[in-house]
């Protein structure tokens, strides 16, 4: 494995003035991420995810050279961002929900021909990209169309296209999906599958919409005021926000509630009911257990609602995970 993203004790901080009186306006240090550390492995799709003000958009621009640490270290690519900016913009990619890389008035098509000019992408290479994603994007019909007149999934496409025109190693999203239809994240989150897929590009995903975390990402990071509160697969995700799944069983006649060792039998409807169970727990013993005193029409297993579990994991974290103050 090699690490393409390496952070290490990583810190930011912003001095604003605040008012104090008529005159007089105070300097105050506000910090953004504390003590941030973490690694991203060549081809791994990570998802970023906290709530609004928690330091994702700091981290990302620390990435991209946007911003500079306060404290600690970082690399991208074997580069350090703040430093050599340039050569670093030739090894990543950004996509931002909602904002544009494309020129407004331009047709897509023209679009892309500047980018390929401005990153300095081969001939050959860029007609090799521009066939693969008009066929995976369907992106054909909308080249001759000026960008201002594209919709809102026409442009997202557009945008994707754009951020892996160069072949990027690792690609930064911050919410691609927003305001697209259901057919539409469907199809963008096939394409980051199959483009991960087929060229190993490291992405970062920063979204508000988790479903994008459970079908794109096999690890998340979440961070909460500042810090990196959790690191891992969905599955520990659903452990540590104390997750449960429920086994929804029908039976062959109405019984009452079944009591069940490690379930809780929450609701009954006739010979159906509900038990819940953690989600770290196997169903297999539940099942055998019921099979034995009842005779089983049908059964179903229903997974732990992913935003329940970070909200419930945000709720956790912050008696110990205090929002940063205003220090003096």
């Amino acid at each position: 494995m090699v690490s393409v993203i390496k952070v290490e004790g990583v810190g930011r901080d912003f001095t604003v003035r605040k008012k104090v009186g008529r005159l007089r306006r105070n300097a105050f240090v506000v910090t953004a991420v504390t003590d941030l550390s973490f690694v991203v492995q060549r081809g791994e799709m990570v998802g970023y995810i906290g709530p609004n003000g928690a330091g994702k958009s700091t981290t990302i621009k620390m990435l991209t050279g946007i911003l500079v640490p306060s404290t600690g270290e970082l690399t991208v690519a074997g580069l350090t961002p703040s430093v050599e900016r340039t050569e670093l913009a030739r090894k990543i990619g950004v996509v931002f929900g909602q904002r544009t890389t494309l020129w407004w008035d331009l047709p897509l098509r023209d679009s892309f021909e500047l980018l390929r000019r401005i990153y300095r992408v081969p001939d050959p290479r860029f007609r090799t990209n521009m066939r693969t994603f008009s066929d995976l994007l369907d992106l054909g019909p909308l080249l001759d169309t000026p960008v201002r007149q594209l919709s809102l999934g026409q442009r997202m496409r557009g945008d994707i296209a754009a951020a892996l025109l160069h072949d990027p190693e690792v690609v930064y999203l911050d919410e691609p999906t927003i305001g697209l239809d259901v057919v539409s994240k469907s199809n963008l989150r096939d394409f980051l599958r199959e483009t991960n897929r087929e060229r190993g590009t490291t992405v970062l995903l920063t979204t508000h919409d988790l479903d994008d975390i459970e079908q794109i990402c096999s690890r998340v990071m979440v961070i909460d005021h500042g810090r990196l509160v959790y690191d891992g697969g969905l599955t520990g995700l659903h452990q540590l926000g104390g997750a449960r799944r429920t086994l929804v069983v029908d039976l062959v006649e109405p019984a009452a509630a079944l009591e069940l060792p490690g379930a809780e039998t929450v609701r009954v409807e006739g010979p159906r009911q509900w038990l819940s169970f953690p989600a770290d727990a196997s169903a297999a013993p539940l099942i055998a257990d019921i099979a034995e005193r009842h005779e089983v029409a049908d059964l179903s297993i229903r997974e732990p609602d992913i935003e329940a579990v970070i909200k419930q994991l945000y709720t956790n974290t912050s008696a110990w995970s205090s929002p940063p103050p205003f220090v003096e």
